[in-house]
């Protein structure tokens, strides 16, 4: 099955500009590299050598290009990425505890003395030291 593109002069002109000005991911930037050689109805074996992608690339982004327009081609899709494993309201918990008094004995929390003291904890039972220096540095709440 082959998928003909066929733009029209404002999405060229767009094309034309979108790779000579300004700064673009490499992978937009060969996408509409991509997208011009198949409107000058150049063969798919052609576009990959050129451009250095392989054919499923290309034939994959003249599909999304049907199916969903210029700017969709363009543009990475969303990744979901890692859910949040903390909520807020650890992270104020956290940070509540390192702004209470230290341990009897102790001057001031260290990094490790908050995680033994967190894992006691109802829902930290297997928080880590990175974690909690990370809360930490996000709210810029030095420990020492």
């Amino acid at each position: 099955m082959t998928v003909e593109i066929e733009l029209d002069e404002e999405e060229r002109d767009f094309l034309d500009e979108f790779v000579k000005k300004g700064t673009k991911k490499a992978r937009e930037i060969t996408r509409a590299n991509v997208l011009r050689l198949a409107d000058m109805g150049r063969p798919v074996t052609d576009i990959a050598e050129l451009v250095g992608v392989h054919r499923k690339t290309v034939w994959e982004i003249k599909k999304r290009y049907q199916e969903e327009g210029l700017e969709s081609a363009l543009k990475d899709k969303p990744r979901p990425g890692q859910p949040k494993k903390w909520t807020e309201e650890h992270e104020a918990e956290i940070i509540a505890t390192a702004c209470s008094s230290p341990p009897e004995g102790r001057k001031r929390w260290t990094i490790r003395l908050l995680r033994d003291e967190l894992q006691k904890k109802s829902g930290f039972e297997d928080i880590n030291r990175e974690t909690i220096r990370l809360v930490l540095k996000k709210t810029k709440l030095s420990l020492g």
